[in-house]
């Protein structure tokens, strides 16, 4: 019987039990209802304009969602092991690692392969800058954070950090890149102009992702380890507040309207988690923890700050939650053991066929620099 490989990057380091869930058997996963939504369509059609991608990482696939009908329009399999995505700021590409050790780049509209390229060991999270000009791989295996291109995905360099380096994300000015490593308890701050790390911030017990205020002023993590959230001062480096979340947080994400910061509390495998807290920024503290499903992991918030979209590793899904009324309105089925999830204001193109496969280059010096597909795709 398949095996998901859920947080695989982060395991290689040794991230804590308490934030893994590791080789979980399809037998032992609570089966989602395959209604596409808990409510019905028009409850909630036209709501939200965007494509929502999703990281199945024990289905080898990536699912693209459309985010106005809360329904799943594409998959792109033969991507081994993807842990996380990330849609480019223009919605034009998307971006995913592999547990090949490579940082693969599709066409967000053709579902074709545009190029791949080799990484560290066990890359873990790809972010890009703001203008979608650099790619950033964190690798998890090998205590390095890669740098790349985004157009022709040449290596521009490396950046050592040690540890474990996991989730990233650039600040909203451009300046850093924000990394938290799960086996440095700490944070890592790279000037994004220079590529180099200018500043390890402690923050507490195996932070898993971090996320920055709209206004830049203020980073979150989520303490995997200790199931908390931290606030970081972006001008002294330093943890200033934390706040309980729920049971061994993983991702967590700021709505662009500056009002929550999101923490999704996976638990672990022995007692996942169901919750997502809602975190006021103002006030730093928890206003709600909605039931969301059964391990949720990834999270991300549309432009609109109206929904939130939470991968459920357990259950193959993904919840999508109203921050207004804070309750779950559409229950997604997707791929096995999905983690990470990105959304993008661009609506998605419904193609012909659901499903697509592309291929990736094996070869060894295929992970020396970029390997770039011609398009091509089978259906």
């Amino acid at each position: 019987m398949r095996r998901a490989r859920v947080m695989g990057a982060a395991a290689a380091v040794g991230l804590a039990a308490a934030t893994a869930l590791v080789a979980l058997p399809e037998s032992s996963r609570k089966q989602p209802s395959r209604a596409p939504s808990a409510v019905p369509a028009a409850a909630h059609q036209g709501m939200v304009t965007g494509t929502v991608w999703v990281a199945n990482e024990g289905g080898d696939s990536l699912t693209a969602i459309d985010a106005s009908t809360n329904r799943a329009v594409a998959t792109v399999k033969g991507i081994p092991g993807p842990h996380n995505v990330q849609a480019a700021p223009d919605g034009r590409t998307v971006w995913t690692v592999s547990a090949a050790d490579l940082v693969v780049k599709l066409d967000a509209s053709r579902y074709a392969l545009l190029g791949a390229a080799g990484t560290g060991a066990a890359p873990a999270h790809v972010i890009l800058d703001g203008d979608g000009g650099r790619v950033y791989v964190s690798n998890a295996g090998d205590g390095s954070v890669s740098v790349f291109g985004a157009q022709s995905l040449a290596r521009d360099g490396a950046v050592e950090v040690g540890g474990g380096p996991h989730g990233m994300r650039p600040s909203p000015d451009g300046r850093w890149v924000y990394v938290a490593d799960t086996a440095a308890d700490s944070v890592h701050v790279i000037d994004a102009a220079e590529n180099r790390r200018v500043a390890t911030i402690p923050v507490g017990d195996a932070p898993v992702q971090v996320a920055f205020q709209p206004d830049g002023r203020h980073a979150y993590v989520t303490l995997g380890g200790e199931n908390a959230v931290a606030k970081i001062d972006v001008a002294t480096r330093e943890v200033v507040a934390r706040v309980p979340s729920g049971p061994a947080p993983a991702q967590v994400h700021a709505s662009p309207d500056g009002r929550y910061v999101l923490a999704a509390n996976q638990g672990t495998e022995a007692a996942p988690g169901r919750t997502v807290s809602v975190i006021d920024t103002e006030t730093f503290t928890v206003v709600a923890r909605p039931v969301v499903g059964d391990g949720p992991h990834g999270i991300t918030v549309d432009a609109g700050s109206r929904h939130a979209f939470i991968t459920n590793v357990r259950s193959d899904e993904v919840a999508v939650l109203d921050l207004a009324e804070r309750e779950v309105v559409a229950r997604i089925p997707v791929g096995d053991a999905p983690n990470g999830i990105s959304f993008t204001s661009r609506s998605p193109v419904v193609p012909d066929h659901p499903e697509t496969t592309v291929s990736l280059p094996w070869t060894a010096g295929s992970r020396d620099g970029a390997s770039h597909g011609d398009g091509d795709h089978a259906h």
